[in-house]
């Protein structure tokens, strides 16, 4: 008998440390909305014109030239400036002569983050100023006739905030493109 008052109150004991007091109040006024679940999209943008041919699905370039990145999905220029890395739409001002469809870019297969700067002392060395791996062929032809104005993909590098030519010829840049 003494064991079975035992189990008894060892029983209310644990049924007493779980009782949870809770207040739900619910107000439906109406039909409810319906719920959409929607799968997660990831937004990519397509590679720029100036971009190599055959890297359709790649995340960065890395420009040894001038020592900048580009993310693809993004569409922005990656450089360091002001003691940080700045992420842009636009190249730095001092890029503003730089051709874009000429300058050989570096496409980074083997990164996947955010931050392809934490291996820009390795970049920087391996991919030198000047660097020319194999040969590239654009995605779109350079033409002359692009204006200061058209940034949206970087058509020529020549990405500045005034719009003085600074005795360039109009901001075309330098070297001779496709036609």
């Amino acid at each position: 008998m003494k064991t079975i008052k035992l189990f008894i109150i060892g029983l209310l004991f644990l049924s007493a440390s779980s009782v949870q007091s809770q207040v739900s109040v619910n107000v439906n006024i109406g039909t409810p909305p319906p719920v959409v679940v929607a799968s997660p999209r990831v937004v990519v943008a397509s590679p720029p014109e100036w971009g190599p041919v055959g890297y359709d699905n790649m995340e960065y370039y890395y420009l040894p030239d001038i020592q900048v990145y580009y993310d693809i999905r993004l569409s922005q220029y990656i450089y360091f400036g002001n003691g940080s890395w700045i992420r842009s739409s636009r190249l730095p001002s001092y890029c503003r002569n730089y051709n874009l469809y000429n300058g050989y870019k570096v496409v980074l297969n083997d990164y996947h983050g955010n931050a392809p700067y934490v291996y820009f002392n390795a970049h920087k060395v391996k991919y030198y100023k000047g660097y020319k791996g194999k040969p590239q062929k654009n995605r779109g032809a350079y033409h002359e006739h692009y204006d200061n104005d058209n940034h949206s993909n970087g058509n020529y590098g020549n990405h500045h905030d005034d719009h003085h030519d600074n005795g360039n010829h109009g901001g075309k840049g330098h070297g001779k493109g496709k036609h």
